[in-house]
């Protein structure tokens, strides 16, 4: 799996804290290893998010992105679950 981060997205993830930015590290090389680790709980949003995928970082941390095609997955956007969907 080929990740292409946006610029919002490397921005954002950029200010993250050393912790966060090395669990994102990890996950994101199990995500480019196999996009559908259990670890990773990667599904399908809903509403107006209905075209884009999500996966768990840590326990409150999300990364939000869109398949371009079944090998290239587009990284919009990283946050703590709350602030990603105000839950």
């Amino acid at each position: 799996m080929i990740t292409v981060p946006t610029r919002q997205f490397l921005k954002k993830a950029e200010k993250l804290a050393p912790k966060i930015q090395r669990a994102f590290k990890d996950r994101i090389r199990l995500f480019g290893e196999n996009p559908h680790h259990p670890l990773l709980d990667n599904h399908q949003l809903t509403g107006d998010r209905k075209h884009q995928r999500s996966i768990n970082i840590t326990g409150d941390w999300r990364v939000i992105f869109e398949m371009y095609d079944e090998n290239i997955a587009r990284l919009i956007d990283i946050d703590t679950h709350h602030n990603l969907y105000g839950k």
